[in-house]
């Protein structure tokens, strides 16, 4: 039998994740003692409360489906959060979709907005799912660089000169994974000018929203004219250490919504109802833990930032999410190389750039998502190895 006759010539053209890979590399033989700050997993257990008000709801035998859109109760809560926290009003009936972590959630708004054929502007480097999920949906991603000099921010003036007849959206992923990058209000002033009046939808995937350091985060959608075009994806993982619980959700016009739910009732049916019970105590009393969280990875990217400078990486000092992204190009390899030879002969693992697209080239991905302790033996392993390659 010839599979590659039969199988989708779209999901087979898809590169597998490059942070997959070093993660897969990691957990193979002789690799046990290597001290890895690739995962973009909070360090953090699930507060307890969060966690005791999931397992309430098991003792209480709600063990049964939801609505296709999430629990009423939820919805309410997220509505009350988004108000609260970032100023956006969004009907919880009509506007709201709990979808099974952020993930599901980009999914839904590009299959429910992109046709065959429609161009889909990607500010790069960004995290890996957008292409891919882009090209499923038979868009066209058109990745815009985003670069140093301008802080890792994509620039009004670049996607002005992105946008086509066949451009359909704009994804804005900030605070970035992985540089860190944030957008401030009149940087996200500028871009709703060049996209006010014309048929463009913005998907703002703002999971890293409550990690920002130094400034609140700002969402395009509370801006003039720009709730009516713009699909907000978020979720629970990042801001409240819940990653394993698998939740999400979407905030959107009804108009989008109402076809976003549809590509959600046929796919999902709903999201896992003991994630939602305690998301809903999340939003309910979990502002202090997301404050105290906060605190603890802003400790750790000035730590991390000021160790890598003073081995004599170049690092452009993150604003948001919890990534540091340094320039390793002095040391003459590809990121892939530097990352590799880091892993196998410093023992510290880190993601090379490449994994983020090809303008990362030249810099690789630190999570500091770890403990202090775990970061300063990385660092001195990291030290310790790029002594030896000069």
């Amino acid at each position: 039998m010839d599979y590659s006759k039969l199988l989708s010539s779209r999901a087979s053209s898809i590169s597998p994740s490059g942070i997959r890979k070093f993660f897969d590399m990691l957990q193979s033989d002789g690799m046990k003692d290597v001290v890895a700050l690739t995962v973009g997993q909070p360090d953090f257990v699930t507060p307890w409360h969060i966690r005791e008000a999931g397992i309430e709801s098991l003792e209480d035998g709600k063990t049964y489906y939801t609505s296709n859109a999430g629990l009423t109760d939820l919805r309410k809560e997220i509505t009350k959060y988004l108000q609260r926290r970032f100023s956006l009003s969004y009907d919880p009936q009509s506007e709201i979709i709990v979808t099974v972590g952020g993930s599901e959630a980009i999914d839904l708004a590009v299959r429910a907005v992109i046709n065959p054929g429609d161009e889909v502007i990607i500010a790069m480097p960004a995290f890996v799912c957008y292409p891919p999920i882009v090209s499923l949906a038979g868009g066209i991603p058109v990745t815009v660089a985003a670069t140093e000099e301008n802080d890792f921010k994509i620039t009004a003036d670049q996607i002005k000169q992105a946008i086509t007849p066949k451009t359909k959206m704009l994804i804005l992923p900030y605070p970035n994974n992985p540089t860190g990058a944030v957008l401030d209000h009149d940087d996200l002033a500028a871009i709703a000018e060049v996209i006010d009046g014309g048929d463009i939808f913005v998907l703002a995937d703002e999971i890293y929203a409550e990690l920002t350091y130094g400034q609140r985060h700002v969402s395009i959608a509370s801006l003039p004219g720009m709730r009516e075009r713009t699909i907000i994806a978020s979720g629970f993982s990042k801001a409240y250490a819940m990653t394993g619980w698998r939740l999400g959700y979407t905030a959107a016009p009804p108009e989008i919504t109402s076809v976003m739910y549809k590509v959600h009732q046929y796919g999902i049916m709903c999201a896992p109802t003991t994630s939602q019970f305690a998301a809903i105590e999340a939003l309910k009393n979990g502002d202090d833990d997301i404050d105290y969280m906060a605190e603890e990875y802003n400790r750790r990217r000035r730590y991390i930032v000021s160790g890598l400078r003073s081995i004599g990486i170049p690092c452009f000092e993150p604003r948001g999410a919890f990534y540091a992204w340094p320039n390793i190009s002095k040391y003459g390899m590809s990121s892939d190389e530097f990352c590799e030879r880091l892993m196998y002969e410093g023992r510290a693992a880190i993601v090379p750039g490449t994994a983020f697209g090809s303008c990362g080239e030249g810099y690789a991905r630190i999570s500091y998502a770890y403990s202090v302790e775990h970061i300063t033996e990385a660092l001195e392993r990291i030290e310790s190895f790029v002594k030896k390659i000069k």
